[in-house]
């Protein structure tokens, strides 16, 4: 942390307090997918059903 004036920089480490969630991007993804298949599936099955 360094103090110019009335100014408190920090860097990155700092910000973000040293950890990344990487995971995140991943559930977010294999979410998307999830939903994507779920709703086909109900789209699929529902036109055929009829």
């Amino acid at each position: 942390m360094e103090r110019q004036g009335d100014e408190v920089h920090l860097n990155e480490t700092e910000a973000t307090g040293g950890v990344k969630a990487q995971g995140v991007r991943y559930v977010l993804g294999f979410s998307l997918l999830l939903i994507v298949i779920a709703m086909s599936a109900v789209w699929i099955i529902g036109s055929v059903l009829r």
